[in-house]
């Protein structure tokens, strides 16, 4: 008797069984093989010997680095989740983004990108509109235009603007804030600060603390006002001998200003217009 006469002799029960046990045991021969595949992984032969860092590392000393991230790594050469190890680095003040690439024997290396702080931010909470309603507690803008946290110590030394809008608007008020940026300085000041309100109004605060209220618009049209205004404002200044205290550019027809000791509003008929 042949072997296929005598499998199919076999009852359906028997081979039914026989069906099952060759599972059952190629199921242990898998679980033994991934067991011994994670026992050896974490073999301390497996550690890491070295972690090698690259990129920006400005902001950060080895020891940050190692206090901040090193705990947060787990698993070995072999068994790291280079997602995870990422997260860690990202984890840590002034990280921007983190490349982990293993490299044989047992290395880990690590490239850093930092945050590069453009300006100060303070974001308004929801139908907040004047500058003393923002959010008392501040963040940092980098030069993407996104908001991160960070020791605002290290950046006391540094030259920021300040801006002040609603949340999830940064990267359209640091571009604000560079559109207009040239014409400030013909006129020799800078943009200290930089508010927009709920309703899409534009404020703008010079170095010498004059206040420009800039008005709603696209971005374009808010820039070609301004530099309409920085283009004229001298030959007033220089008429009237005084400095500049604040100018409103929401009129149709030209703007209002006013100046120490001088201003072009009557008295009585102030500019009443909503932000």
């Amino acid at each position: 008797m042949n072997s296929a006469a005598a499998t199919a002799a076999l009852p359906p029960d028997v081979r039914l069984m026989n069906a099952v046990s060759a599972l059952l045991v190629a199921a242990l021969v898998v679980t033994a093989a991934w067991a011994a595949l994670r026992w050896v992984v974490r073999l301390p032969a497996f550690n890491f010997r070295a972690i090698q860092v690259e990129g920006d590392v400005s902001r950060n000393s080895v020891a940050s680095l190692r206090a901040n991230a090193l705990p947060r790594l787990h698993g070995s050469f072999l068994s790291m989740n280079l997602r995870d190890g990422r997260a860690a680095f990202e984890a840590v003040p002034w990280v921007r983004h983190a490349q982990l690439t293993r490299i044989w024997p047992m290395r880990l290396k690590v490239n850093l990108e930092e945050h590069r702080a453009a300006a100060y931010w303070e974001a308004r909470t929801d139908g907040a509109d004047s500058a003393t309603e923002a959010a008392a507690e501040r963040a940092l803008v980098n030069s993407f235009g996104e908001v991160f946290q960070a020791n605002l110590g290290d950046v006391e030394d540094e030259t920021l603007p300040v801006l002040a809008g609603p949340a999830q608007s940064a990267t359209a008020m640091l571009q604000m804030w560079r559109s207009l940026s040239p014409a400030a300085e013909k006129l020799g000041e800078g943009i200290d600060r930089l508010d927009l309100s709920g309703r899409g109004s534009w404020r703008a605060t010079l170095g010498s603390g004059a206040v420009i209220e800039l008005g709603r618009g696209s971005e374009a049209e808010v820039v070609e006002r301004f530099g309409r205004f920085a283009q004229s404002i001298t030959q007033v200044t220089a008429t009237y001998r005084s400095p500049l205290l604040s100018a409103d550019l929401r009129h149709a027809d030209g703007y209002a200003v006013k100046l120490r000791g001088v201003t072009t509003q009557s008295p009585g008929k102030p500019v009443n217009r909503k932000r």
